[in-house]
Parts: structure tokens; C-alpha cells; sequence
């Protein structure tokens, strides 16, 4: 019998062998280049000062030799490659893909009212309550909500929380694969963020397992930071890959319904059961030079504002027990007296996607930054569609522009999010190539009937 040999791709010394290799690719450049500026300094202390001036006169004369020739070229070419080496990389965003309900997990408003009269027969002022959100928040008939919510009573277990979570996000990180062909292998980093459910072992171990991702992949989870998160999880990606040259990024945003249903008395707690509901992105985001001609947007800038130091601030969006012990989110609205200057945006940008937390924070937007009806289509029609998908209603926003076919090359676009905290997050993109209507985004089998009037009371 041939003799056993030993298993050499999980030895320690393979492992060094590879974090070595690793290393001498990403510093090729400077190790090449610290030996041969010592030897230029150490030509430079050798030579006298005498000999330096008649090297200078001589250059004024045209008779300079070879080697001032060859050390001024030298000189040059470090100080470009230290230039280039030091610039910041520019981050793609490949492509991205929203996750859409199936039409079982529809929610119309007879049906919502319905479950709300059953769930909550013992508080028709909370029923009544909810009916006149509902009635103005923008929502339309296809909204979803996950399985779990559709029993009477609700059934906000662990389990439906889970199969919630891997439905969504394995439904989205699917689409990407095959919009992209991008590889499980292929992911150097992968950022997931989830505000209210936060599982252990964690939502982004759980993308690890269904994928067999790479033992070295650079996996963070993000959570209870709002529906601004997912601008916060480009930022994370954006300062990862400029450290790690070559590398391709996977974000996922989404927030769980299954145990956030609230089903006591507060009005405060009772407002996100009115405006939440499925959804979920997955966004490939690259450093890659390969990626430059194929990548729909280029990644410009990254504002993250953080006013958790003042209290009104931090317990606008508040995680807390009602009187009689039921959990959810509370959402307290303040107004600030003072009002600062705002430069005219549509200078800036071509198309706006503002954060669809409801009807109202859209008319505040809109009003405050003076946009027009045009601007804000994106926002209202995603709110209406989807409802509030938290921190992935930006990317189903960017998706109906796109379906539209009002995305050309050079176009700017800003991404705006609001969260708890409070913090307001937001992104700049400069899109690469004029993009086609896709056939395969959540709005492909209802574009054409967008836009829809969407009036101020829809009676119930």
C-alpha cells in the first residue's frame, strides 16, 4: 500500500507559506521600491558637496551624464508610485438585488384591519387608531408581511424569526449570484446588517453556513442601528476595501418582521406595525480594476452624522416595555426650533432616494430640501409598493429609477437614511454607464402602471 501522506493544505507551515505570499503580492511595489531608495540616499551621502554643484552646472550646460539622467528618471518614477500607491481605491458597486414577497405574504388593508379587529378585540381605540395611520401613510394594497404575522394570534417565535431572516436574505444573496456570477468563493467581505432581530450564532455566521464561505472571509453584523444601517454598512465596506486591495465586498441590509409585531395599547408601538414590512438587499460592492467596465456605480462619498449627544435625539426611536410588559419600538417625533440653510441639492444631483420611513418624513424631506414631485417619485412609489423595508428601501428606490430607464452615464445620485440614535447616513454614486431596464428587479411586472396617485386619505 502507497504510503498515507500528511493533509498539506491545513498544516501550519502551508498556512505562513500562503500569509507570506499573500503579503509579497500586496507589497510588491514597496519592497521593491524601500531597497532601491536606500541605495539612491547612500549614493547621494557618498557623493561631496563639490561634486553635487558640478553635477548641477553641468546639467545647465547639457553635458549631464547617465547617472544624473537615470536618478532624476528615478526620482521621478518613486515619487509617482508613492502617489499612486497612496491614493485612496476607488470602490465599485457591481450590481445589487432587492428581495420581492411572494403574492402569499400580501397584506391588503381589508386584511390588516381584519387581523387587527381579531388580534386586538379588546382595544377598538388601538384598532381605530392603526385604521387611520393606515389610512395616511402612503402604503398601498401589495405590501407584504412574513408568514408568522399572518396567524391569528400573531406567532413571533425564534424559529419564524429564523426562517424569516434565511427566506429574505438568502433570496436576495441568490439573486446577486446570478446577476453578478459572482462565486461564494469569490467574497472577501461580508457586512450584514439587522436592526431588531439579533440571533446567535449571527445573521452574517448564517450567510457563512449556507454558502461555505471562505474559513478567512471577513465577516461583521450589524445591529440596533436603525434604518440608516445600511449606509453605514457601505461606509464599513468602503474603509475595508481601501486596506485590502483585490477584494470583493457583499452587504446585506434588511430588518425582521416575525418578532417585532406589537400587539398592546401605545400608540407609539403601535405605528411601525402600520408601516414596516418585508423586504431586503444584497449589493456587491468591489475594488477591483477588473470590475471598472461592468460596475453600474462608482462610490463618490460617505456622510454619517451621529446626534446621540443630545437626549431628545436619542430616545426618538426608542427600543422599551409598555405598562403592561409587551416590547417594541416607540417613535417620538420633535420638531427643532431653529432652522438652518439648505443649499439648493438639484444642483448637485440628478435623482434622489430618500429613506421611505412613511408619507411624512417624505413630505419633510421634500419641503425642507425643495424638491420637486419628480425628486421624491422614487421614495412615494417604493413606500407605496413595499412599504417601509428599513434600511433596504434605499436600494428598491435606486431599482425603480433604474426600471425606468432614467439612470445615464454620469448621473449622480444621493441616498439619504434616518435612524435611531439619531443619525442621519448618506451616500453619493456616480453611475458608470448608461443602465438599461432590467427584466429581473423587483419592479419588472409593475413598472408600467407607475407612477400612481397616491391620495392624502384612503378611506377604510
Amino acid at each position: 500500500m502507497p504510503p498515507i501522506l500528511p493533509d498539506f493544505s491545513s498544516t501550519v507551515r502551508l498556512k505562513y507559506v500562503k500569509l507570506g505570499y499573500q503579503t509579497l503580492v500586496n507589497h510588491f511595489f514597496y519592497l521593491l521600491l524601500i531597497p532601491l531608495l536606500l541605495a539612491f540616499t547612500v549614493e547621494i551621502l557618498r557623493t561631496g558637496p563639490q561634486e553635487l554643484l558640478n553635477l548641477y552646472y553641468a546639467s545647465l550646460h547639457r553635458r549631464l551624464d547617465l547617472a544624473v539622467v537615470l536618478s532624476s528618471s528615478f526620482l521621478i518614477t518613486s515619487v509617482a508610485t508613492v502617489y499612486f500607491m497612496s491614493k485612496p481605491r476607488t470602490v465599485y458597486l457591481v450590481d445589487y438585488a432587492c428581495y420581492k414577497p411572494p403574492v402569499t405574504c400580501r397584506v391588503p388593508f381589508s386584511t390588516f384591519m381584519e387581523h387587527s379587529r381579531l388580534i386586538l378585540k379588546d382595544n377598538p381605540k388601538s384598532v381605530e387608531f392603526q385604521m387611520r395611520i393606515l389610512e395616511r401613510s402612503g402604503l398601498g394594497e401589495e405590501t407584504c408581511l412574513p408568514p408568522a404575522i399572518h396567524y391569528i394570534p400573531p406567532k413571533p417565535t425564534m424559529e419564524s424569526a429564523r426562517g424569516e431572516a434565511e427566506l429574505v436574505i438568502f433570496s436576495a444573496v441568490d439573486s446577486l449570484f446570478e446577476r453578478t456570477g459572482l462565486k461564494p468563493r469569490d467574497i472577501d467581505i461580508l457586512i450584514v446588517n439587522c436592526s431588531l432581530f439579533s440571533p446567535t450564532p449571527s445573521l452574517s455566521a448564517m450567510v457563512v453556513n449556507k454558502y461555505k464561505l471562505r474559513s478567512n472571509v471577513k465577516s461583521f453584523n450589524l445591529s440596533g442601528m436603525g434604518c440608516s444601517a445600511g449606509m453605514i454598512s457601505i461606509d464599513l465596506a468602503r474603509d475595508l476595501l481601501q486596506v485590502h486591495p483585490n477584494s470583493n465586498a457583499v452587504v446585506v441590509s434588511t430588518e425582521i418582521i416575525t418578532p417585532n409585531y406589537y400587539q398592546g395599547k401605545e400608540r407609539a408601538m403601535l405605528l411601525p406595525n402600520c408601516l414596516f414590512r418585508m423586504g431586503g438587499a444584497a449589493i456587491l460592492l468591489s475594488n477591483r480594476r477588473s470590475h471598472r467596465s461592468r460596475a453600474k456605480y462608482r462610490l463618490v462619498h460617505v456622510v454619517r452624522t451621529h446626534k446621540g449627544g443630545d437626549d431628545k435625539a436619542y430616545r426618538c426611536v426608542y427600543e422599551e416595555e409598555d405598562r403592561e410588559g409587551k416590547t417594541l419600538i416607540g417613535r417620538k417625533i420633535f420638531n427643532p426650533k431653529w432652522k438652518p440653510y439648505i443649499p439648493d441639492f438639484k444642483q448637485a444631483f440628478e435623482h434622489f432616494c430618500i429613506h421611505a420611513g412613511g408619507r411624512a418624513v417624505i413630505d419633510e424631506l421634500q419641503k425642507n430640501l425643495q424638491l420637486s414631485a419628480e425628486h421624491v417619485e422614487a421614495s412615494r412609489m417604493t413606500l407605496h409598493r413595499f412599504g417601509n423595508t428599513s434600511s433596504s428601501s434605499l436600494w428598491y428606490e435606486l431599482s425603480y429609477i433604474e426600471a425606468k430607464g432614467r439612470m445615464r452615464r454620469g448621473d449622480r445620485v444621493w441616498q439619504i437614511a434616518f435612524g435611531s440614535g439619531f443619525k442621519c447616513n448618506s451616500a453619493v454614486w456616480k453611475c458608470n454607464r448608461t443602465i438599461k431596464s432590467p427584466t429581473d428587479c423587483p419592479w419588472a411586472d409593475c413598472i408600467d402602471r407607475y407612477p400612481v396617485h397616491i391620495p392624502e386619505v384612503v378611506k377604510l
